[in-house]
Formats: structure tokens, C-alpha cells, sequence
């Protein structure tokens, strides 16, 4: 049977309203927390698919002496944060919820910075990412510790696993311009 209600995150103002529609399940973890981890997912969701979309972007636009490097760097994180957001709402679903995954709903509930349009050199894309990426990998880790506070290792796990590989694509980014 499915319940309808609406799901609000730990901050204030962090999501947009929306109806959050959930179904049974058998995992042991009370409604409310459950709920309140559902939204938190699909927070991430929003920023996974920002993320995801504006790399792409940096990935066709790129130009320059760094062009094929860069080309390659960036949609390999492309690929990364595809299967960021596949494990973010496959655990959202997976706790009875609703992966709130169109663009749309990204695009409303994303709190990443909008991508620097203007950027057209190699290491503008490359500041612009770093910096957007930054911000997810720290959402992430944040999500990390209130998804355990709220009882699911689980779902903190999977932040841990985004984290990790985030990390990583944050290191080749910055590597580029720390010389």
C-alpha cells in the first residue's frame, strides 16, 4: 500500500515542497527515519544529477592545449557520478521511496552552484568543476553522518562509497591546478 506524505530534510528550506510518496517495506528502520532518509536521498539525487549533467557539459565544451585530456578526465567523472546517482536511488527505492529524478525535480532541489557558462578553457572547466564537485562530496559526507544518526549504515555506507570515489575525481581535477 502506498502512503502519501510530505518529507521535509534536517535544513529548513532545503527542500522544495513536494509530496514524498512511500511504500511498505520490511527493513526495520521506523517510518519517520525512514522518511526523513528518503529525503536526504533524493537531496543527493538532485545534486548527483546537477553534478552529472554539468560535467557533460564541461566535457563537450572543453577547448584547448588540454582538450583530449581533459575530454577523457571529465567524462570518466560523468561515468562516476552516473553510477552515483543509479546507487542513491535504487536505496531510495529500496527504503520504500521515490527516486525524485527528472531533470526538473534536479534541477529545483539541487543545491550545487549553476555551471560557469562562459568557461571555455581547460583549466576554467576545471576550477568550475572542482569547485561544484567540492560541494557534492561534502553534501555527501554530511548525509554520511545523518543517515547514521537516524539508524541506517546502510544508506551512510552508500555515501561513503560516492565519497570515496568523489574524492578520488576531486584529486584529479585539483592535481591539475595546483602546479
Amino acid at each position: 500500500m502506498a502512503k502519501q506524505a510530505e518529507v521535509r530534510s534536517f535544513k529548513a528550506g532545503s527542500v522544495k515542497h513536494a509530496e514524498q510518496r512511500t511504500f511498505e517495506t520490511r527493513i526495520d528502520i521506523e517510518d519517520e527515519s525512514r522518511e526523513r532518509i528518503i529525503a536526504i536521498l533524493n537531496l543527493r539525487l538532485a545534486d548527483a544529477l546537477d553534478m552529472q549533467t554539468q560535467t557533460k557539459f564541461a566535457h563537450w565544451n572543453v577547448k584547448g592545449n588540454d582538450f583530449y585530456q581533459l575530454h577523457l578526465l571529465f567524462d570518466e567523472i560523468a561515468e562516476h557520478l552516473e553510477d552515483a546517482v543509479d546507487l542513491i536511488a535504487e536505496r531510495a527505492t529500496a527504503l520504500g521511496g521515490r527516486a525524485n529524478g527528472t531533470v526538473r525535480q534536479a534541477a529545483a532541489n539541487s543545491q550545487i552552484e549553476e555551471y560557469e557558462l562562459d568557461a571555455v578553457k581547460g583549466m576554467d572547466h576545471v576550477r568550475a568543476l572542482s569547485d561544484r564537485l567540492a560541494t557534492f562530496s561534502n553534501a555527501c559526507r554530511e548525509s554520511i553522518d545523518e543517515t547514521d544518526e537516524l539508524g541506517d549504515k546502510a544508506t551512510a555506507d552508500v555515501f561513503t562509497e560516492i565519497v570515496r570515489q568523489a574524492d578520488k575525481d576531486l584529486y584529479f581535477l585539483e592535481s591539475h591546478i595546483q602546479a
